[in-house]
């Protein structure tokens, strides 16, 4: 096996108190979409900063394609591209101006720029939009010349922060599909993102974080499956019934219920059987469900059950991740050279 990336230990504190990484662990293999997965706060924006070369490490190792970023950052700067959370685009520029400023920035000659820029606007369905102002693109289109921005330079490992936030459904299975093509071409991608759905679709391998912490990683296959057969889904009237709820079903399944506001939530691997138990025992309570549904389990079950909350924006939690105004402006230009 082969990687691409490599993280041994990670750690990472900021102030004196905030620890954003605390002994991050994991490998990404070669021509492989790997998916970081956690909420806003969960360190992965603090993880890509420190693979781009944008922020160092306080202890532990970091190789890009068997460079450490940390005493070889220039090389690793050379084999590397990154979209961030923000299009780093000039929005006066064109979107051809745009992949041509990035190509000199990389000291590419004239010919090479020239035929680079124009497949990469083919490939990202921008060729009849190339000479207009990046201003007037969609939220969508931006966010593909972003990506091809950071492919100018031809990238062997593609760092992508949570390519498709704030995009509307059609864009996000547009920006999908691009991410596929690359690892299809041979391009290792790091994507973050707190989109399920979309660890699900994309990722071959995947990493759940929170708190700084690897807490789970494995195939979205293989942490669905650790969660049972079907999960039966139970909504009720207010969530102090869904509480009572939950205590009521401990003794139907092995794991115990896993109340979310009024959803109860039972992971279990004889659905029909459980059901039937439940109905009769909710019965008995006096508790009636107001829905019941079985289905599979989702990576949102296991992130729930790996740390009791499904994936969303903790309001204490942003300053841990969320990189200084110098530290973004310097991470939006990629650190190209």
């Amino acid at each position: 096996m082969t990687l691409a990336i490599q993280l041994e230990d990670l750690h990472k504190t900021f102030g004196n108190t905030v620890r954003a990484l605390d002994g991050v662990s994991f490998g990404v293999e070669t021509g492989t979409i790997f998916g970081l997965l956690g909420p806003n706060g969960a360190g992965k924006t603090t993880i890509l900063r420190i693979l781009t070369t944008v922020l160092g490490a306080d202890s532990g190792v970091a190789r890009v394609l068997g460079h450490d970023v940390m005493t070889e950052p220039a090389k690793v700067r050379t084999l590397i591209g990154l979209a961030g959370q923000f299009a780093a685009v000039d929005e006066n520029l064109t979107g051809a101006e745009n992949l041509w400023m990035v190509g000199r920035l990389n000291h590419m000659s004239k010919p090479q720029l020239k035929e680079r820029s124009s497949s990469l606007l083919e490939q990202f369905g921008l060729t009849d939009a190339a000479d207009r102002p990046t201003k007037t693109y969609s939220g969508g289109m931006r966010r593909r010349l972003d990506v091809a921005a950071s492919l100018v330079a031809h990238p062997r490992v593609l760092f992508l922060d949570e390519p498709t936030t704030g995009l509307d459904p059609a864009s996000r299975s547009d920006v999908w599909a691009m991410i596929e093509g690359l690892a299809t071409e041979g391009t290792t991608v790091l994507l973050t993102t707190q989109y399920l759905e979309e660890a699900d679709r994309l990722a071959e391998q995947l990493v759940v974080i929170n708190h700084g912490k690897v807490i789970a990683e494995g195939t979205p296959a293989t942490l669905k499956a650790s969660m049972g057969a079907t999960v039966l889904d139970l909504g009720l009237a207010d969530e102090r019934t869904a509480l009572r709820a939950a205590e009521a079903l401990k003794t139907v399944n092995e794991k115990p219920p896993v109340v979310y506001g009024r959803t109860v939530e039972v992971n279990v691997n004889d659905g029909p059987r459980v059901v039937t138990e439940a109905l009769r025992i909710l019965e008995a309570e006096g508790i009636a469900p107001t829905t019941l549904a079985l289905r599979e389990p989702s990576l949102d079950d296991v992130f729930l059950a790996l740390t009791g909350h499904r994936v969303e924006v903790g309001p204490g939690e942003q300053a841990q991740d969320s990189p200084s105004p110098d530290e973004r402006g310097q991470k939006d230009r990629r650190g190209r050279s």
